[in-house]
């Protein structure tokens, strides 16, 4: 099982915080997940149509796209932020 942590409009789309999921093996990357969670609803549709501007974080680092997951304990999904 690996724990997804939800933050902002991605959680508010999603319509749930976190969760724990079993991820099938060819979820390699952090692109390979999002993909992934794009195919298990609407709302994940919804949430991760611009998968580019989604930044992940793994174990509270942040990650790459390409990079892989295994291993994460914790991986968050957050939307590009702003602020000054």
């Amino acid at each position: 099982m690996t724990k997804l942590v939800y933050f902002a409009w991605v959680r508010e789309r999603i319509g749930k915080g976190e969760e724990e999921i079993s991820l099938p093996a060819e979820v390699i990357t952090v692109g390979d997940l999002l993909n992934h969670l794009k195919s298990l609803g609407e709302e994940y549709e919804t949430a991760l149509q611009f998968p580019e501007a989604i930044r992940v974080a793994i174990d509270m680092e942040h990650a790459d796209h390409d990079e892989p997951i295994a291993g994460a304990r914790e991986i968050g999904l957050f939307p590009p932020m702003t602020g000054g």
